[in-house]
Order: C-alpha cells, then sequence, then structure tokens
C-alpha cells in the first residue's frame, strides 16, 4: 500500500479527504514537517480559501522548497481545489506568488448570464487530453464545484478536463509530469468522486517513481 501525505497548513478540509480516502481503504498520514513528508509515496495538497493567507501559512512550514522539489522531481502529487491553483504561478485573488510549478495564472470567473460567483454546485467534467488516472474513467461525471477562480495554464496540454461556467470553458482538472489537480472536491463528489479517488490510488500502485 502507498504511503499518502495529506499536507496540513491549515487550509484544508482534512476531515472530508480522509474520510473519502477511507471509504476506499487508504489511510493517509498528516504531514506538517519536511521529515514527515520524506516519508511518503505521494502527497495531496487540499485547500479552502484564499490565494494569499494560503501562501503565507504554506511558507510558515518550511514546506515551499521540499513540495516544489517534490513535483519537480515527478513525484505523484494531487491538488483539490485552492490547492488546484497554489500549483500556479500567481492568481487574480491575490498578490501572492504561487508554487509556480505549472506555468500558468489563475484568473477569477467572467460576468455570466444567469451565473452566479461562486460557482457553487454540480457540474459535469469533459476529458479534454490524455491523463493516467482518466484511461478508464467515464467522461461527464458530475462533481461538485466551489471556487470563484480557475486555471489558465501556458500549455493547453495540461488541461486534461474542463467544465462549463455559462458559456465559458475552465480547466477542471490540470496534468503535469505526475502532479494532478482537480478545481472540484472529488471527496464531496458521491461516487463520481470515490471512482476518482480509487482511480488515482490504482494508478500509484501499478507505477514505480
Amino acid at each position: 500500500m502507498a504511503k499518502i501525505g495529506l499536507i496540513d497548513y491549515g487550509m484544508g478540509n482534512l476531515f472530508s479527504v480522509q474520510q473519502a480516502f477511507k471509504r476506499v481503504n487508504q489511510p493517509l498520514d498528516i504531514i506538517c514537517d519536511i521529515k514527515a513528508l520524506r516519508s511518503c509515496d505521494a502527497l495531496i495538497l487540499p485547500g479552502v480559501g484564499a490565494f494569499d493567507p494560503a501562501m503565507n501559512n504554506l511558507r510558515k512550514t518550511d514546506l515551499i522548497p521540499s513540495i516544489t522539489d517534490w513535483v519537480n522531481n515527478g513525484k505523484p502529487l494531487i491538488g483539490i481545489c485552492l490547492g488546484l491553483q497554489l500549483l500556479f504561478e500567481n492568481s487574480d485573488e491575490g498578490y501572492s506568488k504561487g508554487l509556480g510549478v505549472i506555468k500558468g495564472n489563475i484568473r477569477k470567473l467572467p460576468l455570466e448570464e444567469n451565473e452566479r460567483i461562486p460557482h457553487i454546485g454540480w457540474s459535469p467534467i469533459y476529458k479534454t487530453n490524455n491523463c493516467p488516472i482518466l484511461e478508464d474513467y467515464p467522461n461527464s461525471n458530475w462533481m461538485y464545484f466551489v471556487h470563484s477562480y480557475s486555471a489558465c495554464p501556458v500549455e493547453q496540454k495540461n488541461t486534461v478536463a474542463t467544465s462549463k461556467f455559462g458559456n465559458t470553458d475552465f480547466s477542471s482538472i490540470v496534468w503535469h509530469k505526475n502532479t494532478g489537480a482537480f478545481q472540484f472536491h472529488p471527496e464531496k463528489s458521491g461516487i463520481a468522486g470515490q471512482k476518482l479517488i480509487f482511480s488515482w490510488i490504482n494508478w500509484l500502485k501499478k507505477t514505480k517513481f
């Protein structure tokens, strides 16, 4: 069984993520320091809240260099919601630099007729590019979103699934090297989210890093 670390920097709903992984019989280790991080096979970067406070909290843990090295060295990591946004270079939401391991920016969702910001609720995801955890995953599954911003990767290939906000397509899953991230909350997305988590765990088990 892979040892998966859940990064705790004070801005993630750790309990709901732990419960989602518990349902597929995968325990998670809470990671607060570099030593604990280095003992893991894979990492999860959760996130709920605003961009600048999240980056400030991450800096206080001294984990930023280790996380960026982890991603750049091709080790597996999954980001969730704000955790996806932190992987990029910067955000319209604040002034802090992001982790910058994926080239691109986080942009505010556009004003759309009959749509409200923040975007809260269920929307389908549509596969757009190849990704190992989506190979056998059904298209157009509905996921639960809570966000006001979305990722705009420099390289189109980094977007592997999109969703719609009014007439606008936005990145709902990104993939870079062996790092993936979800703009939605798989841990709150019922069976569809559970299947996606299970797909990631199975990929970890059969892939050597």
